[in-house]
């Protein structure tokens, strides 16, 4: 038996959407001497709005990771700032634990009305 409820659903996006931020973000580092390699991202907040608004919720689709314009290339075509992706990385951090608060909360309350209802 599986229990979800609307919100559990998007939190669940939220994670895989955090998840996938720190995995492009892990890559982007691990190319950091890579000549020619450009940082790829996507914006978190566009895109968790666009997997919301999909018409079928278990036809998750992955994040549109793209090229990050404005980073300055170093002479061998590379633009891997290690500031950025460690502030990237922080970021996707504290989303994921923030996302995982709100899922702990969400089936805490879920847990407090079967309990309820047993009474």
């Amino acid at each position: 038996m599986q229990v979800t409820t609307p919100l559990s659903d998007a939190l669940t996006r939220y994670l895989d959407l955090s998840n996938e931020q720190m995995r492009l973000t892990a890559e982007n580092i691990a190319n950091v001497d890579t000549p020619g390699y450009k940082t790829k991202g996507f914006d978190f907040e566009q895109e968790f709005t666009r997997q919301m608004n999909m018409s079928d919720a278990t036809n998750q689709a992955e994040a549109e990771a793209q090229d990050v314009d404005g980073l300055v290339a170093r002479p061998d075509g590379n633009n891997v700032s290690m500031d950025r992706e460690g502030v990237q990385m922080a970021k996707a951090q504290l989303q994921f634990k923030l996302g995982v608060q709100l899922l702990k909360s969400e089936y805490s309350q879920v847990m407090s009305a079967i309990h309820a209802e047993a009474k």
